[in-house]
């Protein structure tokens, strides 16, 4: 057995009697297995057997097959078991009172992978939203932060930049699991749902994915390891850029470069500090699709060698500051729509903040910035400090 037991497996394993005489729903994508790699919509049959109703997807798809962002998906049917599979990416990503109409209980299976950015979080805080409005009962089974959940890095969200990458005042890299965020959203952000949270057995803070034992699955197309995962709070800003993050290749968010840029001479821009846990390594790679497709781009390869002291954020930040004043000809921001806002500048969006990125191009020190985080940070710790569900270390 692995040393980390699933919220799904907790749940299938010993069924809570809220379940009782209740029409479920499912809301998963290929990552939800077990350690066995069965996937939780055929455990939960096993359990509750006609009692599961409907099936409900989030971006990328029921199986992830849809690559990028604005790629939507439509209702379908579930091969398998022949139910109803909603889209929450597709014409809304609210689910509607008929999406709900089938079931009593939604249950939320999904593998979270501890980034403001990444849209799993909002549609579950969608989903919370929905069902409090309609006095349905959400159900999450909950799962690990595959980046740890001690650190937390980064600005907390501007309310002016709310989208659907960044819909509450939390920093890059939040530090919790999708339980715990969504006791998060349910409390601060007053939705007030009946929300339960099926805990994990075994997991503690400092865990990585590699150290629970559980089987990765890629929860979107382009996280297939979690070492992708572990660089994504960084390097996901490169999507506000027409620096490539690597789609199109075998190692998306671990590689990056664009045809103009001199590996060399941005390693001679940073020091220790922006290199802490990590190598750079200068490289060149030809992505089959998306930015730059078919070109040669110069750029790097990040190796993660202590993540205990590596921040994806800072070392990211300061790689867009360099590139952008080193190439301000050939360097360009990506101009919207991105996730859904039309105005906005995507780089803004994945921020948080306009004003960060006014400071990166006007050079002002990372360290003066990180200084500027502190209150917003300090105010982000005393709110997760009573959502918490499993005890910091030590």
């Amino acid at each position: 057995m692995p040393p980390v037991t699933s919220g799904l497996e907790n749940f299938v394993n010993a069924p809570p009697p809220y379940i009782a005489g209740q029409r479920l729903g499912l809301l998963c994508n290929p990552a939800s297995v077990d350690s066995r790699l069965r996937h939780a919509r055929h455990r939960i049959h096993a359990v509750a057997g006609e009692r599961l109703t409907a099936l409900y997807s989030p971006q990328h798809g029921f199986f992830a097959e849809k690559q990028d962002n604005m790629i939507e998906s439509a209702h379908r049917q579930d091969p398998a078991l022949g139910l109803p599979i909603f889209s929450l990416y597709g014409e809304t990503r609210i689910p509607t009172e008929e999406m709900l109409a089938p079931i009593d209980i939604l249950l939320v299976d999904l593998q979270d992978v501890g980034t403001r950015v990444y849209t799993f979080i909002y549609t579950l805080s969608y989903c919370l939203e929905a069902c409090a409005r309609l006095g349905k009962m959400v159900v999450v089974l909950d799962r690990p932060n595959p980046i740890g959940g001690v650190l937390v890095e980064g600005n907390c969200l501007n309310p002016d930049y709310r989208s659907f990458v960044g819909r509450y005042p939390i920093p890059m890299r939040h530090g919790l699991t999708i339980g715990e965020i969504a006791r998060l959203f349910n409390h601060c952000g007053d939705i007030q749902c009946d929300l339960e949270v099926v805990p994990m057995q075994g997991w503690s803070r400092e865990m990585l994915f590699e150290a629970t034992g559980l089987p990765w699955v890629a929860p979107s197309p382009n996280l297939p390891t979690p070492r992708s995962a572990l660089v994504y709070p960084g390097q996901v800003i490169w999507e506000g850029t027409n620096v490539s993050e690597g789609r199109g290749t075998t190692q998306p968010f671990e590689l990056f470069g664009a045809p103009f840029l001199d590996p060399d001479a941005i390693l001679e821009r940073m020091d220790a500090a922006d290199l802490m846990g990590v190598v750079l390594r200068p490289i060149e790679f030809e992505p089959t699709a998306h930015k730059w497709a078919g070109q040669g781009c110069r750029g790097f390869q990040l190796h993660v060698t202590d993540p205990a002291s590596y921040r994806p954020y800072r070392t990211s930040l300061r790689l867009l500051q360099i590139i952008s004043t080193l190439y301000p000809e050939a360097f360009a921001w990506k101009q919207p729509p991105y996730e859904y806002e039309f105005e906005k500048r995507p780089i803004d969006l994945i921020l948080g903040d306009r004003q960060l990125r006014r400071a990166l191009v006007e050079e002002m020190p990372l360290a003066q910035l990180e200084a500027e985080w502190t209150q917003g940070l300090r105010s982000y710790s005393r709110q997760i400090e009573e959502n918490r569900i499993y005890a910091p270390p030590g």
